[in-house]
């Protein structure tokens, strides 16, 4: 740790009014001394807060590349799965198609049967039922005829066979040509042979009675053949369009189907090209975020970079400048002591050296915990060492560190309550939320089947918001850095300004001592002896001064315009970043919305259980708002807080330590300079 610089006190006493030049050098010299020491400070200060810039951005940069990297391959594996599942449901479609053509043939195939046999049948039923009307009205017509017993019963009793006696008949004018023509045929088809009566002589009457009982059980014989065919027939008909009907139904039902799992599938397609459609859009943009954030991630580096490097020559140029300024005031203090006592008539200079070992000792304790803040990154250990400065400055009697004891005392009681909080609270997030994940996976199981498209449009609703959300994040960091960056700009250039008025004043100064020294040394008329080799050595150390102010100056100046440039420049690529961002938003809440809006229509065949999922999931997240390590995870946190507690314990150690020996050794030596 570097150790406070010595108070350096200067007490000068002269009877004249005005102060002589070599004076007027020194008290130039102690003055751009002092400015440049604040400069540096100044220089310090706002670089420290742009290297903590430069840390955050990159971070920040380095977070959203991971992310949309992480998102890039998430709508890659979005993208190849959507063309495999649309591969699979074109060769789904070929196949129903297939299927679908072969049930539409052999339906039309049946149909065209089933209406050949039902004309067939219509006409054999039509034929068998005339044939079964006219055979029972030649049977009865018959009987009643045998029963009248007159001349044309004598007739049909002489006739010689079935044909002769229908003859009869019609000649009777009891049947008609056109049924005995078609009966006498069907007579002849139904018998291989003619009947024996046709070679018999005149019968007698019970021959002609046994005759005509040999027509009637003839036309009877052929009546109960054509009621069993027009039975069997009727029979087979409706047979046939039992078969035909279960062969309809079954084709019909496939065909039906058929189109529904049709109609399944290019709602599948066009979702999935849908998607896909969508994954290529998102890609697209994050393609196009990812080469935006990785060019301003190399872009920063390099402006960091670069400022490091202009700090460094800044502070080793700033470094060799005090220590010419030094040099060049121990050269006029102690070269031309005597000379300007004599010429000017000074009649004292005394130098006292006064080392404060209790400022000394307050600088190291605050800057002990000020660093162990900025290496743990803790807000509290930064507040608590302003408030040990304000404490050491205004702390009294013999012990002035016993506030800042307390403090630090106060700081590790309250971190190590924390941690207990923590633990407590980190066991009660732990068993709650296992209970209610475990609860909210019995229930999901049962409703895995209804939600399996929801889920899947509600998880990429979701993705979207909190890319939206990550989006607006990165947005207001943008904003954020860009106002960080102004604020740092007007900084620098204020810095600027001062250090330019300063450089400028200390030129005019140091113009000033050359043109006195010259004017004094170039006039020979003197009443005594010059010092004219130490003013020319002044002289020209002057003028080795003039010219590093000149240069300093001149950097300063660059430095100023680079900056500029370098803030213009970053300024213009936000812009583009914000731009471009801003459209990723308003795509992607666009397709959240649409997302939304599906799955409110699909959420109207959902219901039963999904109420006490809806609320196991609101205990869930009342739960992660209580307990989701949103800015660093518990064991990080505490480590930190371990190491933040062991740092205050070192730290009081040592202050306690260095405290006593610091007092002593103050003691001793005001103890010394009273002596002198």
């Amino acid at each position: 740790m570097k150790s406070a610089a010595p108070l350096l006190i200067l007490a000068a006493s002269t009877q004249a009014s005005d102060v002589t030049p070599v004076g007027k050098v020194v008290s130039l010299l102690s003055d751009l001394q002092a400015k440049i020491l604040s400069e540096g400070k100044e220089a310090q200060k706002t670089y420290s807060e742009f290297a903590e810039w430069c840390e955050e951005r990159s971070k920040d940069l380095g977070f959203e590349i991971k992310t949309g990297k992480a998102e890039a391959e998430d709508l890659s594996a979005t993208i190849a799965k959507e063309t495999a599942t649309s591969g699979s449901l074109n060769a789904k479609m070929d196949e129903l198609s297939a299927a679908l053509a072969t049930d539409e043939a052999d339906l039309k195939a049946a149909t065209e049967i089933r209406h050949k046999e039902q004309g067939e049948f219509a006409a054999a039923e039509q034929e068998l039922t005339e044939v079964v009307s006219m055979l029972e009205r030649a049977i009865s017509i018959l009987e009643r005829e045998m029963a009248k017993g007159g001349a044309s019963m004598l007739q049909l009793k002489n006739a010689q066979s079935v044909a002769q006696a229908l003859s009869v008949m019609v000649q009777a004018s009891v049947l008609s040509s056109a049924d005995a023509s078609r009966l006498t045929a069907l007579v002849q088809s139904s018998q291989s042979s003619s009947s024996d009566d046709e070679d018999a002589g005149a019968p007698d009457a019970a021959v002609y009675q046994g005759h005509s009982g040999d027509i009637i059980e003839t036309l009877q014989s052929i009546l109960d053949k054509a009621g069993a065919q027009l039975s069997e027939a009727r029979k087979t008909e409706t047979s046939n369009v039992q078969n035909f009907q279960m062969l309809q139904q079954s084709l019909e039902d496939e065909i039906k189907f058929g189109n529904k799992d049709m109609d399944a599938a290019k709602k599948a397609l066009a979702t999935s090209a849908g998607s896909k459609a969508k994954a290529e859009g998102g890609l697209a943009v994050t393609n196009k975020d990812l080469a935006a954030d990785s060019a301003a991630l190399t872009d920063l580096h390099q402006e960091c970079l670069s400022k490091s490097q202009d700090y460094e020559a800044e502070v080793k140029s700033r470094d060799e400048e005090l220590k010419a300024l030094a040099q060049a005031k121990k050269v006029i203090t102690e070269e031309t002591g005597g000379a300007d006592g004599i010429q000017y008539g000074l009649n004292q200079v005394s130098l006292i050296q006064i080392s404060s070992g209790a400022d000394l000792a307050k600088l190291e304790a605050v800057r002990f915990v000020f660093d162990l803040a900025q290496k743990q990154g803790s807000a509290a250990l930064a507040q608590l060492a302003n408030r040990m400065s304000t404490a050491m400055k205004t702390a009294g009697g013999d012990d002035p560190f016993a506030k800042v004891k307390g403090l630090i005392t106060d700081m590790i009681a309250r971190l190590e309550s924390e941690a207990d909080a923590d633990a407590s609270h980190k066991a009660y997030c732990d068993k709650e939320l296992s209970e209610a994940n475990e609860k909210k996976d019995d229930k999901t199981s049962e409703i895995e089947k209804l939600t399996t498209s929801i889920d899947q449009m509600s998880a990429r609703s979701a993705q979207l918001k909190q890319e939206v959300a990550r989006l607006q994040k990165e947005l207001a960091d943008l904003a954020s850095s860009q106002a960080e960056m102004g604020k740092l700009r007007a900084e620098e250039n204020a810095n600027y300004k001062t250090g330019r008025a300063d450089m400028e004043q200390g030129l005019a100064g140091v113009k000033l001592a050359l043109k006195v020294l010259r004017e004094y040394y170039s006039n020979s008329d003197k009443a005594h002896e010059q010092a004219q080799g130490a003013g020319e050595g002044i002289i020209g150390l002057l003028e080795v001064i003039e010219s590093d102010f000149t240069k300093t100056f001149a950097e300063i100046v660059s430095t100023e315009e680079s900056a500029v440039r370098a803030y213009d420049k970053q300024t213009k690529e936000n812009a583009i970043q914000k731009a471009a961002k801003d459209q990723d938003v308003k795509y992607k809440a666009k397709e959240s919305a649409d997302l939304d809006k599906s799955v409110t229509e699909a959420n109207a065949d959902r219901s039963g259980v999904q109420t006490e999922l809806d609320a196991i999931n609101e205990y869930l997240d009342s739960l992660h708002k209580q307990c989701d390590e949103k800015v660093e995870p518990y064991a990080e946190r505490k480590r930190r807080r371990e190491a933040e507690v062991a740092g205050l314990k070192e730290a009081l150690t040592i202050l306690e330590g260095q405290a006593s020996l610091i007092q002593k050794g103050t003691r001793s030596f005001l103890s010394s300079i009273h002596r002198h």
